[in-house]
């Protein structure tokens, strides 16, 4: 019996993910998969999902049955392991012989064939095990450490939300971060809910932003509305970040790529001259493909070295980070990030705030964001990066949000819940939404 395409495909991207750190969703988005078939695609993505989600339950389970350490074994065998256990532990459709054999044969052809034996036995094992319960999502957790065990996260990102948010906020962020994340739309000005009907795609309001929608069913991507740029694929927190940033004639996105924050922010400013900068050369081009506006400036650009002596009155510092507030999308965040890792972002971070805000007009304003929960990318490099400057101050997001509410863009209603200590801070399962940070600065005006 031959592998199946969606199983192999699976395979072969949880290797690149593992050795190439690639992320998944890039890889179940390539043209590699465009020939599948819909159900293939599924299946290809709840594997490889799946298996990365849940890893340290599933590396758990594998020891348990395995006669020598998991340390030991080749990735590719351990790979092929992991998708097995993953299909006994987590999809009841799937038969335990199909699971069991085709991880067999993923393992052969990996030129493996002398661990086929043992990813065989181990599995089976694990067959004879599967109508015993396995740990789902729940919300009852006394500690960071069941919680951490509970939902196949690292204790010490855990230990740090329960600390930063509290114990209910951290299992909250962890149930999230295990389910399959809603699709969030942004329909542009002059797109409507009946053009979407038209097109066999159902989408229900969003719950941040009027403009946002959430995906009930039909693939968007195949639309011809998401081809002309009437509908965006984008979370509902970048959705906000992107309008903090306000209106202005002359606009910076500093760190722009992919380009979602930077559709928008054009979106609302069509007559705005705006900038947007990628180190990248090959994400630069994915930029213009999601920012193809004609008021949109691309270039291959250093944030900390621009080629341009332009003042902006508004400027987007959108900086590289973690990723902490993205684990349901990017699962694979949390097995590679280390805590050491945090500093230094930190640095790098700061590094390019002070660069942005050198940019910034007298009486501009600067919006600096990730999509992290971790301080040290947050609110510590805002301070830092404003310690010796006396011309710029941070502005109380909840005023900025109170504005964009009575403008009709916002639609939550409850603002506090959407800020921690004057800053934006939305929280993965607190609210319904990625993990986004942000900071308003504004310039004093010129005497």
């Amino acid at each position: 019996m031959p592998v199946s395409p969606a199983r192999l495909a699976a395979y072969e991207i949880l290797l690149r993910v593992e050795q190439g750190g690639a992320y998944a969703t890039d890889l179940l988005h390539s043209s590699h998969l465009t020939r599948f078939s819909d159900a293939d695609k599924a299946l290809a993505t709840e594997l490889t999902m799946g298996v990365l989600r849940w890893r340290a339950r599933l590396d758990q389970a594998l020891a348990s049955a395995c006669d020598q350490p998991l340390a030991r074994l080749d990735l590719e065998v351990l790979t092929a392991l992991r998708l097995g256990a993953y299909q006994l532990a987590y999809l009841e459709r799937v038969p335990a012989r199909a699971a069991v054999h085709e991880s067999v044969e993923l393992a052969k052809r990996a030129r493996k064939r002398s661990a086929a034996p043992l990813v065989n036995a181990v599995l089976r094992k694990i067959a004879g095990r599967r109508k015993a319960p396995h740990a789902g999502p729940s919300a009852e957790a006394a500690n960071p450490r069941d919680l951490a065990e509970r939902y196949s996260h690292p204790l010490w990102l855990v230990e740090r939300w329960a600390d930063n948010f509290g114990i209910s906020s951290a299992a909250r962020i962890c149930d999230f971060d295990q389910r399959i994340p809603a699709t969030a739309l942004r329909l542009a000005a002059d797109a409507t809910d009946d053009d979407l009907r038209r097109e066999g795609i159902e989408a229900a309001p969003g719950l941040l932003m009027a403009r946002a929608r959430r995906l009930v069913s039909g693939d968007v991507t195949r639309s011809k509305a998401f081809a002309s740029g009437h509908v965006a694929i984008q979370d509902e927190a970048s959705q906000l970040v992107a309008a903090l940033v306000g209106t202005g004639a002359r606009i910076l996105d500093c760190c722009a790529a992919p380009g979602g924050k930077t559709s928008a922010i054009a979106e609302r400013n069509p007559r705005a001259m705006i900038l947007a900068a990628e180190l990248h050369p090959h994400r630069a081009r994915t930029l213009r493909r999601r920012a193809p506006q004609a008021n949109v400036r691309v270039i291959a650009a250093d944030a900390l070295a621009l080629p341009l002596d332009l003042p902006f009155d508004r400027v987007l510092a959108d900086v590289p980070c973690s990723g902490t507030g993205t684990l349901v999308r990017n699962p694979e965040i949390k097995w590679r990030l280390q805590p050491s890792d945090l500093g230094d972002l930190h640095r790098k971070q700061v590094a390019i705030l002070r660069a942005a805000l050198d940019r910034v007009v007298p009486g501009g304003r600067l919006v600096y964001s990730t999509c992290s929960l971790e301080p040290e990318e947050n609110a510590d490099v805002v301070h830092q990066a404003l310690a010796n400057l006396s011309d710029f101050h941070v502005l109380d997001c909840r005023g900025e949000l109170r504005k964009l509410q009575e403008a009709g863009e916002l639609v939550w209603s409850e603002l506090a819940a959407l800020t921690r200590e004057g800053f934006l801070q939305t929280l993965p399962g607190v609210h319904p939404c990625d993990g986004f940070f942000a900071a308003a600065l504004e310039r004093e005006p010129s005497s």
